[in-house]
């Protein structure tokens, strides 16, 4: 997506040898949150990426899913589908356009400070937060996250996913990327270079995706699914701190 490869050439970002993601087919919060961004470089090329509301009319993705890696140039036009599923969303009306876009790096330093800093913000044109609910979230610390805990989620409208010739998915007719695929139950493993690093599934186009959990009964975003690559020899999926958001709104 946009120039800037989410994973090693021939390897897939499914951690281990069982895929664990599910069609996210529920209407219901907090999944209702989350949907899918569709945008245009400015070379007129088309991406898509995952999105979820933090208000009502603002949306958190990475950021590259709005910035050319290559290039610096952010995109042309940015639109997001709110619960999309089976390539519907509840309303057309309910697609709403980026009209204003923030984000934590242009990719110009080319390591992994962009890594650490890749998130986005989107400023809607219409407040779809009202129908559809939205996200807060948490900067906890390290030792709050890490560990085989099994207790994050992540969905990401990956390119792969899901595969209407598999057995019981025949209803999702829409084909891939048009229906999100959760991993309920997955974990953070590691915090390396102020980037984390996760075993959730995955693929091109979860990009954005929010890692939640419930935290006394209340859905938080406690990470942000960017990419993939090699620590230490092991293919892992990373992911932003929460904490590089807070600094940001701080400081303006």
């Amino acid at each position: 997506m946009l120039n800037q490869k989410e994973k090693l050439p021939g390897e897939r970002v499914i951690i281990g040898s069982k895929d664990d993601r599910i069609p996210m087919t529920s209407r219901d919060y907090p999944w209702s949150a989350i949907g899918k961004i569709e945008g245009v470089d400015t070379d007129g090329s088309s991406y898509s990426c995952t999105g979820t509301l933090i208000a009502e009319d603002v949306v958190l993705t990475n950021a590259h899913c709005v910035v050319n890696s290559k290039t610096g140039k952010v995109s042309q036009a940015i639109a997001f589908q709110p619960n999309l599923a089976n390539g519907v969303v509840k309303n057309k009306d309910d697609v709403a356009y980026a009209t204003n876009v923030y984000y934590g790096t242009d990719f110009k330093n080319g390591d992994l400070a962009d890594y650490a800093n890749d998130w986005a913000i989107l400023k809607l044109n219409k407040p779809i937060g009202k129908k559809y609910g939205y996200l807060g979230w948490k900067s906890l610390p390290s030792p709050s996250l890490v560990g085989d805990t099994k207790k994050f989620a992540l969905v990401g409208y990956s390119s792969d996913f899901p595969n209407p010739k598999k057995k019981g998915y025949e209803n999702l007719t829409a084909g891939e990327s048009m229906t999100a695929g959760v991993h309920l139950e997955c974990s953070i493993l590691r915090r390396q270079y102020n980037v984390l690093y996760h075993n959730c599934d995955t693929n091109q186009g979860a990009s954005g995706g929010a890692i939640i959990s419930n935290i006394n009964g209340k859905y938080y975003i406690l990470a942000l699914h960017s990419g993939s690559n090699e620590v230490n020899g092991l293919l892992l999926n990373r992911a932003v701190e929460m904490s590089r958001l807070d600094e940001w709104l701080q400081r303006n």
